[in-house]
This record gives C-alpha cells, structure tokens and sequence, in this order.
C-alpha cells in the first residue's frame, strides 16, 4: 500500500472537506435561526455551538475515516476547514487550532494504523476541538470583543453573552467539544457500522 498521499487522496479529502463545511455552517444556521424563532438572537446559542457542530459533523467525519489510509489526510482536512471558516468571518484563531486539532487526529488515528475503532472515536473527539478557537477572542481579547458586541447588537446583548462565557470558560468550552465529539463518532460509527467492517475497522 502506497503511504504517500495521491491526487484521488486529495479528491477525497476535498471531497468530504465540503461536506463537513455544510454541517458545520448547517448547525450554526440551525442555531441562528432559532435564536430568531425565540425573538432575537439569544447568546446562550453561542456556547452550545461546541456542543452542535461536533454532533452534526460526527457522521460524515466518520465515514471520512473509512477512506483514510495516510497520515496527513485528517490534517489537510483540519487547515481547509479552518481557512473558510477564518475567511467567513468566524475569527483566525481557528487557523491555529484546526492543525493543531488536526495533526493530533491524525497521530491518534496512526497510532492505530487506521483500523482502530476506538482511536477513530478519540481521534474525532480531538478534531473537534478545533472549534475552541472561535472562543479565543472572547477571553484573551475580551475588552476589544466586548466594545466589538456593543457597537454591533448592544449592550444588554454584549452582557448576557459575556455572562455565558466568562473569563475561565475556556477548559469547560474545550472539553464540551471533545465529550460531543466522541458522541458525534460514537452516532456515526452505529449509523455507519457496515462502512466500518468493510473497511477493516474494529
């Protein structure tokens, strides 16, 4: 088995890059429109989003494994989420964290040769916490986030936000997007049990 990526490798990658970006901007779509639904946008929807997007984003992730066979494939997936979720306005710290989140992945899932059920399920849990980096700029830039949500939804808004995600909320955020990461994988794997056994996965 050839161990460098190939061009279908890539067609692949991109492939289910696209389908995981339409999971994620559903769920965030999901959750704007309901915040409008219940009368304005609500902020508590914000910190659930690390518990969505990971849930939503499970099933395709996982069959994306069935089809990973290299190291580097989850990782080259991780920087082209990041890169359009970046230039869609959702901030540039996820520049950093969706490698980051991904090279790990990608270790995790080398670890067992890509055909290790459970470290599929981890290595999942671990790519979702990509999505902490779309927290970032709400604890270490608060005063800068803080005028920012003012000057654009206003005060009473700016402060119930800021309520739901204090000043430690990072850890609590970060360990929301691996938990619904590893229920996410744990969704996708029973959905996609015949994938899994026809791709040697145990």
């Amino acid at each position: 088995m050839k161990q460098k990526i190939q061009p279908k490798d890539l067609i692949t990658i991109g492939i289910f890059t696209a389908i995981m970006l339409d999971r994620i901007f559903t769920a965030i779509m999901f959750v704007i429109c309901m915040g409008v639904a219940m009368l304005g946008y609500i902020p508590i929807f914000i910190p659930l989003l690390s518990v969505l997007v990971p849930l939503v984003g499970g099933i395709p992730f996982m069959l994306f494994l069935t089809k990973v066979k290299k190291f580097g494939m989850v990782w080259i997936m991780s920087v082209l989420i990041a890169l359009v979720v970046a230039l869609m306005g959702m901030g540039v710290w996820v520049i950093v964290t969706g490698p980051v989140a991904g090279i790990l992945a990608d270790l995790i899932l080398r670890s067992g040769d890509y055909k290790s059920a459970k470290k599929s399920i981890l290595g999942y849990g671990v790519f979702s916490m990509w999505l902490i980096g779309n927290y970032i700029p709400i604890v270490v830039t608060r005063d800068n986030y803080y005028s920012m949500l003012v000057s654009g939804y206003g005060q009473e808004y700016a402060d119930t936000l800021m309520g739901y995600i204090p000043d430690w909320s990072l850890l609590p955020l970060l360990a929301a997007c691996f938990i619904s990461g590893v229920l996410g994988a744990l969704l996708g794997k029973a959905l996609l049990k015949k994938h899994f056994i026809r791709a040697g996965i145990a």
